[in-house]
């Protein structure tokens, strides 16, 4: 027994130490790393809340008080609401401390970098306090968490463009046939995969038979896009190139698909709702990788050459020094350094990323459903939906025209 205790209290000190070192070993640019980690690991925890917590929230009594206890899915979904909650409170928080942070001298600066295992125990202290909250506050944020999600959307928009254009520009910089050859195809590529998806979209969404002008409209706005963005690139005062215009087009047309799928399944122009759930294993895995690859992303171009987590006043310098040192002589010089150094980019602006994630995420595991109204019934995907991801659609297609005409227009700009 002795010796039991003994291996025991040797086990829990060495996995104490194993912790602390992995914590103290996270340095300052590894450290977008690791709040990509966390964000990673509360997306694993509503998938498994969603799973199995349903038997025991149907116990707690602030949250399972209506006279006819719900669906099981009723509880699925407010388990993932009140984890993103969490999540979204603890990135909010980081992010209003983080407001005005200009220099690495700044004392917040080090929060930002550190202290990562206080910020793992205020983590899990913030989304446990979550399940004693009032079903009340999980349905505003759940209608909240709608707009945030087309705002994270709008992100990736934003991220989108950054990538396209830098591909484009790597590959004409070659200056070798090869490249404007593969330039060609990949756009052809991408204009067919545009009109064959339309070509669905009018197959699935506009069945003979009904009044449909809504969904046609959908489908042809965005088409007219297309037409616009290839228009406008090959205008010779733009001198642009029709590879960007041609992969935001197919992201403009998967939009579209995405807000359709989204009306109600008793909608008669609905030709998905027989076949479908609110939230199918396919859409969510790939809503989900996209997410966790937007978020990394965002998080690993910080402090590089993009300007969207950038302020105005810092360097562009962080894209020449490894994302993970390796060195640690080289870390501890660079510490040395910093005194008066700038920050490469907006912490602030870079935990808003991860709260709106976090609201994406959200609306991705539960299909865009209402999790609690007064009836304690689960309100499959609806109107709000659609119109959010076909707005986000509209602002991607305007967003891409600007980054055309804007240069254009103030030419003693840089865009």
């Amino acid at each position: 027994m002795w010796a039991a205790s003994c291996l025991a209290s040797c086990c829990a000190a060495c996995a104490c130490n194993a912790c602390t070192t992995v914590v103290s070993g996270i340095s300052r640019r590894s450290a977008r790393i690791a709040y990509c980690g966390l964000f990673a690991l509360s997306l694993i925890v509503s998938w498994i809340l969603r799973e199995v917590a349903a038997p025991l929230m149907e116990k707690i009594p602030w949250i399972n008080h209506f006279h006819k206890t719900p669906d099981r899915e009723w509880f699925e979904t407010d388990a993932v609401l009140r984890v993103s909650l969490g999540n979204f409170m603890f990135f909010t928080i980081l992010a209003t401390m983080m407001v005005g942070v200009k220099n690495q001298k700044d004392p917040r600066d080090s929060l930002h970098h550190g202290g990562w295992m206080a910020k793992v125990v205020c983590w899990c202290i913030l989304v446990i306090l979550m399940f004693f909250l009032p079903n009340e506050i999980v349905s505003f944020y759940e209608s909240a968490s709608k707009f945030g999600s087309g705002l994270f959307l709008l992100v990736q928009v934003v991220l989108l463009l950054d990538f396209v254009h830098g591909w484009n520009d790597k590959w004409v910089g070659y200056d070798e046939k090869f490249w404007y050859v593969a330039l060609l195809v990949v756009s052809l590529v991408c204009y067919l995969g545009t009109f064959a998806f339309s070509g669905l979209l009018f197959h699935w969404f506009t069945p003979s038979g009904q009044d449909c002008g809504l969904n046609t409209f959908f489908i042809v706005m965005t088409l007219i896009f297309a037409f616009v963005f290839a228009i406008i690139a090959l205008h010779p005062a733009v001198s642009g190139s029709v590879l960007p215009a041609s992969v935001i087009s197919l992201y403009c047309m998967y939009l579209c698909y995405s807000g359709l799928a989204s009306e109600p399944r008793e909608y008669e122009c609905n030709g998905l709702h027989k076949h479908s759930k609110a939230a199918s294993t396919g859409t969510l895995t790939i809503g989900l990788l996209t997410t966790v690859l937007s978020v990394v992303y965002s998080a690993v171009r910080a402090g590089s050459s993009t300007t969207l987590l950038s302020p105005p006043s810092s360097p562009r310098a962080g894209a020449d020094h490894p994302l993970l040192p390796l060195d640690n002589k080289a870390s501890k010089q660079e510490e040395k350094e910093k005194a008066c150094k700038p920050v490469t980019y907006s912490y602030s602006f870079f935990h808003i990323i991860f709260s709106l994630a976090s609201m994406y995420s959200a609306m991705l595991l539960t299909g865009w459903s209402t999790s609690v109204g007064e009836s304690g019934k689960l309100v499959d995907v609806g109107w709000p939906s659609v119109w959010v991801r076909i707005l986000t659609g509209w602002a991607t297609a305007g967003l891409y025209t600007w980054s055309l005409v804007a240069p254009i227009l103030f030419p003693d700009r840089e865009f």
